[in-house]
């Protein structure tokens, strides 16, 4: 059978190195796990062989979905969008971890969909474009540090294992690669409002230049009188409103979502 076309509009960019992917694949031990974006199974037929894994795929090209039943008829696979999927309904027992070369045009929106079974998923490995990888990983005070980094390091562990170069992959991307994973930490739930500290993290993201001041000046300003502060949460909101986004750790943005919520 011949070999799928990679297709633009899916952000397919085939793996062709073999030791590439079994260094992917060894990025996970065992347990239930969800591949995303197989294609023609690279990075699968290294999975499929380690016994303590229990893979299911999940592949919405046609194309790719006929070349894997030919070629691995054993593999679980389920043709859909997994952004589109029910992973509760898919799997509805259990831990499960998440895989894959990722599709560099909705890499991040993996990710969030990610933090919404983060619960259900202890780890998330794989492949995506070095600055997004960079991004992920990077430490308050870095340019790197966005919106993905806070919220993904409040609840995992990320680590930046290794780049790829683009010449390893049909057709090469115009940028490098990085293979990241993330390992659910010890944080069970936030000490703080949830849904507001996702809501502060954006909005101060929004306009990173700015003094937090600044770009969270309609939230703040809306909740500032309600309430009689101590002169220490006075103290401590001025020095996070003067500072700017990316030199607030993660404690630090619960910190200060808890001195808003508290207004």
């Amino acid at each position: 059978m011949q070999q799928v076309r990679a297709k633009k509009f899916l952000g397919q960019h085939f793996l062709t190195d073999l030791t590439v992917a079994q260094r992917i694949a060894e990025t996970l031990t065992s347990g239930r796990t969800i591949e995303i974006g197989p294609g023609m199974g690279v990075l699968t037929q290294y999975l499929l062989k380690n016994p303590n894994i229990h893979l299911t795929a999940i592949e919405i090209d046609r194309e790719s979905v006929a070349y894997l039943r030919e070629w691995y008829p054993e593999l679980d696979l389920v043709e859909g969008d997994f952004l589109k999927l029910d992973l509760d309904q898919l799997i509805p027992e259990g831990e499960f971890n998440v895989i894959g070369n990722y599709p560099y045009n909705i890499s991040s929106q993996i990710f969030f969909k990610v933090l919404d079974y983060k619960e259900r998923i202890p780890v998330c490995s794989g492949m995506i474009q070095k600055e997004v990888a960079e991004r992920i990983a990077s430490k308050p005070g870095k340019k790197a540090y966005g919106i993905l980094s806070v919220l993904l390091q409040a609840y995992y562990d990320i680590e930046y294992l290794f780049t790829v170069d683009e010449h390893v992959f049909n057709p090469p991307p115009k940028v490098k690669s990085a293979v990241i994973r993330m390992t659910r930490n010890k944080r069970r739930r936030l000490d703080c409002d949830e849904a507001l500290f996702k809501t502060i993290v954006k909005t101060a993201f929004n306009q990173r230049r700015k003094q937090m001041r600044n770009s969270l000046r309609n939230l703040v300003e809306s909740l500032k009188l309600r309430v009689e502060r101590s002169l220490e949460e006075e103290s401590r909101l001025d020095y996070f409103l003067t500072r700017r986004p990316e030199q607030l750790s993660v404690d630090e943005f619960i910190e200060l979502t808890t001195l808003i919520s508290n207004l």
